[in-house]
């Protein structure tokens, strides 16, 4: 799973944050059990026993880290939310200078207004982080087999552009 992570980072810095989100959600499901993440999870992965020794010593490893930054029921590691805030920041820059993103923006922007309006007061964080959690919300039906209302399905296309693009830049950045 680290090297899924590492490889995720490398190569897309959405997919990344996403990908760490669910496995945050995935520790925080199993309560920050090691015990029961290495029968219930890791134990049915289809890889060599040497592998799953080195998965469950990731997992061991994000617990600790999640339990010393006081990650209980709510909020994300401090490092994937730094690589949303560097994002973030890369789409208040790309707003001013781009012309294709704004215009993929554009698209998005009813979509985060919808979000945040629906979300009577609560704080959703900044417009990436809206994105973010839109596509998650998305992925989450999914996997729980839930419908996906076609207006979530027309909001996560739209903020998986903006993140498309987000992502590309970085990458671009990061050589």
């Amino acid at each position: 799973m680290k090297s899924v992570a590492e490889n995720k980072k490398k190569h897309n810095i959405g997919e990344y944050i996403i990908y760490m989100y669910q496995m945050e959600d995935l520790i925080k499901s199993y309560n920050y059990n090691i015990d029961d993440i290495r029968q219930y999870v890791v134990s049915h992965y289809p890889i060599p026993e040497e592998e799953k020794t080195a998965v469950a010593i990731w997992f061991d490893f994000l617990i600790d880290r999640m339990k010393t930054e006081g990650i209980k029921d709510k909020g994300h590691l401090a490092d994937v939310q730094r690589e949303v805030d560097t994002l973030a920041k890369i789409h208040w820059e790309l707003l001013k200078t781009d012309k294709d993103y704004f215009e993929i923006y554009q698209k998005a922007k009813p979509h985060i207004i919808d979000f945040v309006l629906s979300a009577e007061g609560q704080d959703l964080g900044h417009e990436i982080q809206i994105c973010l959690n839109g596509i998650y919300g998305l992925l989450l039906c999914r996997l729980t087999g839930k419908k996906v209302p076609e207006e979530l399905q027309q909001s996560a296309e739209a903020f998986g552009s903006v993140l498309s693009y987000l992502s590309l830049v970085y990458k671009e950045r990061e050589k």
